[in-house]
């Protein structure tokens, strides 16, 4: 397999960018989001380009990547679901949630399922204590006051989609 590259349109997008930054340095959080919505997800070749790219050591790209929740080493399923553990959300039930949903997908955290459409993580904090606990679908929406029949409704859900796109 070869190496990924963004394409030309990507680096004049880049290079554009880097006019309204003090550094290079500066540009790895947004380039790593380009990167990450052009190949899925952030592993070790796409470090390695966004270093290249940005004119960076690799060691301050890893950095990044593995300081920041939102980045995805490995590729995820079709729908991302973190569930935040910190205080608040386990105190009333993220745990509890988080177990479930993994028993009902028959993963565990960190995993994916093997059709490809979860993704299951526990993340450290999604910033929403007073609606406890709370769960993060795809990095966008949030559901506070998550349970059971939430989580059986996205599953329900997406597995319709995905049958309805087989079926296009």
């Amino acid at each position: 397999m070869s190496a990924p590259r963004f394409s030309e349109a990507r680096l004049q997008e880049i290079e554009r960018l880097a006019r309204r930054y003090p550094g290079r340095r500066s540009l790895l959080l947004p380039v790593l989001h380009m990167a990450q919505e052009d190949f899925g997800h952030v592993g070790e070749d796409v470090q390695r380009m966004v270093a290249e790219v940005v004119g960076v050591p690799l060691m301050w790209v890893k950095e990044v990547v593995t300081f920041y929740t939102m980045f995805r080493e490995r590729p995820c399923g079709k729908r991302l679901i973190e569930f935040c553990t910190n205080a608040s959300c386990m105190v009333n039930g993220a745990y509890e949630l988080l177990d479930y949903t993994c028993k009902k997908l028959g993963i565990r955290p960190g995993e994916t399922t093997e059709d490809g459409l979860f993704t299951v993580k526990e993340v450290e904090c999604l910033g929403a204590c007073a609606g406890a606990p709370v769960v993060q679908v795809d990095h966008g929406s949030y559901k506070e006051h998550a349970d059971r029949a939430w989580v059986d409704q996205l599953i329900e859900e997406t597995r319709r989609e995905a049958e309805e796109e087989q079926g296009r």
